[in-house]
């Protein structure tokens, strides 16, 4: 596979150029922008890749789900992200038609009818998973048997740990999981295993678990020889109102958790990162569009960027800043005493009201703008055009 270096991005393939400022007030100033402005910090996506490239022990995948921006998605690559967890054939067709050098896993473990063959077929992808004898037959049925490709088994990870826990939904247990390896090694393909331990997790401790669940999967499928062990996503974003680990803590975690795994020669160890590689570097400048005594309407809601702060116990939050256009034309932040206001969005719909009030100066006024950071993941890939808005006006911000 050619991989260009760091910073390179196809040209055919590239987004139009987006303007440049130094700050947020600097754009404020300049477009005082009636809808929602996306604002992408280069230097931030380089060290959240930076962080896994260097310091975790295997091939980091960026899960495509957590955000699929093209601007995004550019940012990703070009801090040297070349593997992509794809869970859809959209996906797919996305990264591989606009990365033509990177290389795609199809890590979903139920598809849609016929992707799987128009994936290895037409996209050469050889990376699936399964956690049922119906999807696997289903994977044999489409790819030829199943011959030449690498068929991950995915492992159910215990609750708790994780905010957004995912296993009620994907997952096996490892004695079931051992008998599938069994039926992929004896098919021709090459045989591994994955697991999950849910969205944002907060335990370290959760991956050394889940890493023993595996190698029990592994001990159950006795005489088949794993070829790849994925410790899938889960890293956490650094938000305000989470008690998030340092990073070395997971990485060190699995470091040791692997040592008791049955490593074969060449044995290949992965992960999916999305919200770890993808949060830090997008921000979302807001605007109010009414003061109404204690209750604020912006210009965006829960249907475009903060559907994730509607999640039953979601606790994180985003950093903030509150920025006034003074008489003058000039742009300053906002100090002082904070209160709580109720946040409406802009639709017509009472659903559109964030689930707790936001802490913000007292002084706040209408046409004043509110800025949300860290807010690169989901927040874009869960938006929708309800009412007519969809926000995508974006810009890079050198500074802050």
């Amino acid at each position: 596979m050619n991989i260009q270096p760091a910073g390179h991005i196809p040209a055919s393939s590239a987004s139009p150029p987006l303007e440049h400022y130094p700050s947020f007030a600097a754009l404020i100033e300049a477009k005082r922008p009636a809808l929602p402005w996306y604002t992408l910090h280069p230097a931030k996506f380089q060290t959240a890749a930076k962080r896994f490239l260097d310091t975790f022990p295997g091939t980091t995948m960026y899960a495509v789900k957590a955000n699929p921006a093209p601007h995004v998605l550019d940012q990703i690559y070009a801090s040297g992200i070349r593997h992509f967890d794809t869970a859809s054939l959209a996906e797919i067709e996305l990264i591989r038609g606009r990365y033509p050098d990177s290389k795609c896993h199809f890590m979903a473990p139920v598809r849609i009818p016929g992707e799987s063959a128009v994936a290895w077929k037409k996209h050469g992808l050889r990376d699936f998973v399964v956690d049922c004898d119906q999807e696997l037959d289903k994977l044999f049925a489409e790819t030829d048997g199943g011959k030449g490709l690498r068929i991950f088994a995915r492992v159910a990870t215990p609750l708790g740990g994780a905010m957004l826990e995912l296993s009620s939904k994907f997952g096996t247990s490892p004695q079931n999981a051992g008998r599938l390896l069994k039926r992929i090694s004896a098919a021709g393909a090459e045989a591994a295993l994955t697991f999950h331990v849910g969205s944002q997790c907060l335990s370290p401790f959760s991956y050394a678990q889940a890493v023993e669940l595996a190698r029990r999967a592994a001990v159950a499928a006795s005489g088949v020889k794993i070829v790849a062990l994925d410790v899938g996503g889960g890293f956490p974003g650094p938000y305000p109102g989470n008690d998030v680990p340092p990073p070395h803590w997971y990485f060190d975690t699995i470091k040791e958790a692997i040592s008791t795994f049955p490593m074969e020669p060449g044995m290949e160890l992965l992960c999916e990162p999305g919200r770890a590689l993808c949060a830090e570097g997008v921000s979302l400048v807001t605007r109010v569009i009414l003061r109404r005594d204690e209750q604020l309407f912006l210009n965006d809601g829960i249907y475009g960027s903060f559907d994730e702060l509607a999640l039953p116990a979601w606790t994180a939050d985003y950093n903030r800043r509150v920025y006034a256009v003074w008489p003058s034309g000039r742009v300053r932040e906002r100090t002082g005493e904070i209160k709580p206001f109720k946040i409406f969005g802009p639709t017509c719909d009472t659903l559109d009201t964030l689930p707790r009030p936001l802490m913000l100066p007292k002084t706040i006024q209408q046409d004043d703008y509110i800025v949300l950071e860290t807010i690169g993941a989901y927040s874009l890939a869960l938006r929708t055009g309800f009412n007519g808005f969809y926000p995508d006006d974006w810009a890079i911000i050198d500074g802050e």
